[in-house]
């Protein structure tokens, strides 16, 4: 008896498409029955293209072949425009400007139900918005004062548009000035203009300098006047001291002679060498001789 060999493609004919499509259907249910929202976003879920809820980062499940998930981006974003504007004094100027911006996430919803999504939201509300705010500030401004103080720019911009957006399920903030181009003819006169001020900002510098050395030369010669001054006072001092001194050991000692004559003598003799005279006057006019023998 011999055997026939079976070939794959017979075993598939023989099983029935009726068997397989059951099990196909429930294979693709399992895998449309769950969806995951990643961080950063919420997951906008729509039952045959309604917005029903949302839901937060994780996993998550919904009806298959019904309900279908649309993530929007609750992170910040960052839109960036290119216009060209005038000054104040009506001066040509191309600008780029940049705008960072978050969805509310709590609001994602609603904002999904009206404007259908983010990049309809960006070119439907906040560009037109934000051109509009920067094209309304900048001619408010010299184009020196947007060349040394962006920030009164950027202050500007920013509070038109937060007028602009209020009511509107976003969070704006952080506007940035990129890049500011002027015609070069202004540009080199700025420069000049900056450098002069650079060299007169350092001469006022350099004067205020040799102000402040002059000043404490000054200082240090009236120190010294006042160091020698007080020294001529101590020594003048010192002086009329030693003098006052004297003078009162002088009166002392000349009360001291009137009161005890004797002192006097004492003090002669204390002084006296042990040698008489050798002439002596007396009351009279005959004076008395010495009449010792030299030759002993």
């Amino acid at each position: 008896m011999s055997l026939q060999k079976s070939s794959p493609f017979s075993f598939i004919k023989s099983i029935s498409i009726a068997k397989i499509l059951p099990i196909l259907l429930i294979i693709i249910a399992i895998f449309n029955s769950y969806f995951i929202v990643i961080e950063g976003h919420v997951g906008v879920v729509k039952r045959f293209g309604e917005a029903k809820d949302q839901q937060n980062p994780g996993l998550h499940f919904k009806i298959p072949f019904i309900e279908t998930v649309e993530l929007i981006e609750v992170r910040t974003r960052k839109n960036a425009e290119k216009m060209a504007s005038s000054t104040k004094e009506q001066m040509p100027v191309t600008i780029e400007v940049s705008v960072n911006w978050t969805v509310n996430k709590e609001a994602a919803l609603d904002l999904f139900k009206r404007y259908g999504g983010l990049t309809q939201f960006e070119q439907r509300i906040l560009d037109p918005r934000f051109r509009s705010a920067t094209k309304d500030t900048i001619p408010q401004f010299e184009a020196e004062q947007l060349i040394q103080d962006r920030a009164s720019a950027i202050q500007g911009i920013e509070r038109r548009l937060a007028e602009e957006m209020e009511g509107f399920p976003v969070v704006v903030d952080n506007i940035q000035i990129e890049n500011i181009a002027l015609p070069q003819k202004y540009i080199n006169s700025i420069e000049i203009k900056q450098t002069e001020k650079n060299l007169a900002a350092a001469e006022e510098h350099k004067l205020e300098r040799q102000r402040l050395e002059a000043l404490r030369a000054v200082n240090t010669a009236d120190a010294e006047a006042k160091g020698i001054l007080k020294i001529a006072e101590a020594e003048a001092q010192s002086i009329l001291l030693k003098g006052k001194a004297e003078a009162q050991a002088i009166e002392a000692k000349a009360k001291a002679l009137k009161s005890n004559p004797l002192i006097v003598k004492l003090t002669e003799a204390q002084a006296w060498d042990g040698k008489l005279p050798t002439t002596m006057m007396g009351d009279g006019v005959m004076p008395i001789m010495d009449i010792r023998d030299d030759s002993k």
